[in-house]
């Protein structure tokens, strides 16, 4: 038997990764070219969100090949493309913006599309939804940040209807 049969076909997405205490790291993760989930290609949030315990990323400088523990993976960065817009477009309600400190000290401003059921809309269901540890977050420029919510300290928003309107229930 040849093992090209038993490959998954993958392709390589470029992505700045912050880890700690690392820091800053340049290079791409591997996407499957048809996500298990959906049409189309694999998304960087459904690797982070998978179940398994290391990433595989290729790193640029120095070019070699790392497995990230995914716990210490503080955020990925990239840029949109096509792909993750026709699926943001199938699945967005109208966007949360909010702002977010995390414990590196990185404080970050943008908006959130996810489309939630109508009995778990809020902000604060969304954070603590317990089968995601990433949480998508887009910024201006189009470009998207996928932050671990455990390195949040936290998260909040400027419009005061919608903060109330948030905790309303929480107790």
């Amino acid at each position: 038997m040849d093992n090209n049969t038993l490959k998954v076909p993958k392709k390589l997405r470029p992505v700045i990764l912050w880890v700690h205490p690392e820091g800053r790291v340049v290079g791409s993760i591997y996407l499957r070219t048809q996500s298990p989930n959906h049409a189309g290609s694999e998304q960087p949030l459904e690797v982070l969100n998978a179940c398994e315990r290391f990433l595989v990323f290729n790193r640029d400088e120095p070019a070699e090949l790392r497995f990230y523990n995914i716990k210490s993976v503080i955020r990925i960065e990239y840029d949109a493309i096509e792909d993750d817009d026709a699926i943001n477009n199938e699945s967005t309600n109208s966007p949360m913006h909010c702002h977010l400190q995390l414990m590196d000290g990185s404080y970050i401003d943008g908006n959130i599309r996810e489309s939630l059921p109508p009995n778990h809309a809020r902000l604060l269901d969304y954070l603590n939804r317990n089968d995601e540890a990433f949480i998508k977050v887009h910024m201006e420029d189009r470009l998207i940040y996928l932050i671990n919510k455990s390195y949040i300290n936290h998260v909040h928003v400027n419009d005061i209807g919608a903060a109330h309107t948030e905790t309303q229930g929480a107790g």
